[in-house]
């Protein structure tokens, strides 16, 4: 029986798809695998037995990344299963910063009781007056599959739509309206754009991008969209461009201590993803990535790990071997089996960053010391017998 901890509640479309070996554990320090949303693993001592962790969502800020990578237990991420329910949102947002439906909603609240508010209304209403999106230019930076679906909404909706994103992978090109104009920088997105709505993770070189000079590029009075990470936004420049009017409003699924007392901002408690049909969406991919992990060693949406699938084992055995990506280790791999007089039949092999994943479909059943010998090679980090 595999056992599966949920660090948050899953939804339970997901967890039905949980095979009669997997049940659910409590204790995470018997976790073979582990699903969570947005609880921290970070102060979590990782047990023996963990083989992987996903996460219901694409941010996997709360997950020690390094940590389970150097003990061979691979992180899953479900990116694209909650892009519908942001991309609403993001729309949501730029028709909140461009017309004054707060401030309006907020009149008739506090003028409720008066009995002629259907009369007082129409002196009242000016001070809410706003803009429409049609015609604006909105730049997406970041084109993955939240960017790709804002920008051809945005194009249905009228707006003239720029983008950028050095990444862009073939599919989502493929899916990208050809309204969408590419350009090649974030710099000449920030030139024409009206509206800048941010989708790239939180990295080295993407923290604080938005602040003084890059906002200095910006047109007067742009509006900035906030749906990835509050780090991705410098708050004492965002502070002093709104302060100036350099920036409209600022508009973000993740406020802070800061951020939540500027004026001009709108603010959600990260309600992107706060859907049903997200919350589903991303328990499905999870709870689906888990088990072929385990049950057929195939690694899909790994933050780890690189990504290797051979569908499902056809043969008398298959092995996978999570190891450092260094020189000479298919050799001594190969050589391994070759001196247990064991042929291979298939073999996949792939690399990502300082790891690599070896999968091997072989004719004959391993047996235990021939697991011992390839653990015992230098580099080794995790060796599984899948059958």
């Amino acid at each position: 029986m595999i056992k599966v901890n949920c660090l948050n509640p899953i939804a339970k479309v997901g967890m039905s798809l949980l095979p009669d070996t997997f049940g659910t554990t409590g204790e995470f320090s018997e976790a073979e695998a582990v699903l969570v949303r947005s609880a921290s693993m970070h102060e979590l001592e990782l047990p023996d037995c963990l083989l992987a962790v996903a996460r219901a969502g694409a941010g996997v800020n709360n997950i020690p990344l390094d940590k389970c990578a150097d003990k061979g237990v691979v992180v899953f991420n479900t990116p694209g299963a909650n892009a519908n329910g942001v991309k609403e949102l993001v729309i949501a947002g730029m028709l909140l910063a461009s017309r004054d439906i707060r401030g309006g909603m907020q009149w008739v609240s506090d003028n409720k009781t008066d009995e002629n508010i259907n009369k007082s209304m129409e002196k009242a209403k000016s001070k809410f007056a706003g803009t429409e999106i049609k015609g604006k230019t909105l730049g997406v930076i970041g084109l993955g599959a939240i960017g790709v679906l804002v920008a051809n909404a945005a194009t249905k909706l009228g707006m003239k739509v720029v983008g950028c994103d050095p990444y862009l992978s073939v599919q989502n090109a493929l899916n990208l309206s050809n309204e969408v104009t590419i350009l090649k920088s974030n710099a000449e997105v920030y030139a024409v754009s009206d509206f800048i709505t941010i989708h790239v993770p939180l990295l080295d070189d993407t923290r604080g991008m938005i602040n003084k000079a890059s906002i200095s590029m910006m047109k007067d009075g742009v509006v900035i969209l906030n749906y990835a990470r509050d780090l991705l936004v410098n708050d004492d420049d965002m502070e002093e461009a709104l302060a100036s009017g350099k920036i409209r409003k600022y508009v973000t699924d993740f406020p802070n201590a800061r951020t939540a007392n500027m004026d001009n901002v709108i603010a959600f408690p990260h309600l992107g993803a706060s859907t049903e049909e997200s919350e589903d969406n991303c328990a499905v991919m999870a709870v689906n990535q888990i088990v072929d992990y385990i049950e057929n060693g195939n690694i899909k949406n790994s933050v780890n790990y690189p990504a290797c699938d051979m569908g499902v084992c056809n043969k008398a055995g298959r092995i996978a071997i999570l190891h450092r990506n260094v020189p000479n280790m298919l050799s001594q791999f190969t050589g391994a089996m070759a001196a247990e007089n064991i042929n291979i039949s298939d073999m996949l092999n792939k690399s990502k960053g300082n790891y690599g994943y070896t999968m091997m479909d072989v004719d004959s059943s391993v047996e235990a010391h021939t697991v011992e010998k390839l653990q015992a090679i230098e580099g080794v980090i995790k060796v599984r017998v899948i059958k």
